[in-house]
């Protein structure tokens, strides 16, 4: 689908948004994002970062009638078996502040290090005309990908998004929120899964 083509990326999220830009700007293809589209989210009630991605890969691909690739993603804590893991962007708490401060709650029962891993399932579907005989678009292209690390005993760093402030890397001997862009897509979870998927286009 390379040379001009149109590839959807299936997040509103501008924090992703700025890393899969990244990830494969070097592409020749146009990058058009949820902003562009008045459609409906889907429900995502998978039990898996894998079901959930496909879920919204293939919705979208229905409504917009483009090539997609969707990701989902989250934070899985091994103290807390694993959670929040798929419920990670609806864990308690309006703000992501109020959302570190109930996990912090929740971890203080137990001994640190909290090891934990942030977690990225992206799913592509190639072509909206394609469907298996259960009217199910297949996927063309899926890959998961994790990044192993710790719960930092207090958020640190401005940069990243979402769970980055408190998700201490230790071979940085940082946060993933106290490291540049490069230097996170570099080891990231989303940064695996999106080299996966490019190594993969460029390839075709």
């Amino acid at each position: 689908m390379l040379g001009g083509s149109t590839l959807l990326v299936a997040t509103t999220n501008p924090g992703k948004v700025r890393e899969i830009r990244r990830a494969l700007g070097d592409l020749p293809l146009t990058l058009a994002t949820l902003e562009a589209f008045d459609v409906e989210a889907p429900e995502e009630t998978g039990t898996t970062f894998a079901e959930n991605a496909g879920l919204k890969a293939r919705a979208y691909a229905n409504a917009t009638g483009l090539p997609t690739v969707a990701e989902d993603s989250g934070l899985a804590i091994d103290a807390l078996g694993g959670r929040p893991g798929v419920e990670s962007a609806r864990y308690p708490g309006e703000t992501y502040a109020d959302k570190f401060a109930n996990l912090y709650r929740e971890l203080a029962p137990y001994p640190r290090p909290w090891r934990a891993r942030f977690v990225c399932a992206l799913a592509f579907v190639e072509s909206p005309a394609l469907a298996s005989a259960f009217g199910q678009r297949p996927l063309a292209f899926h890959c998961e990908a994790s990044v192993e690390g710790e719960i930092a005993a207090a958020p640190q760093g401005a940069n990243g998004f979402g769970y980055d402030p408190i998700f201490f890397y230790p071979p940085y001997g940082r946060t993933l929120g106290d490291v540049g862009d490069e230097q996170k897509l570099a080891v990231s979870h989303r940064g695996q899964a999106f080299a996966q998927f490019r190594q993969w286009l460029a390839s075709r």
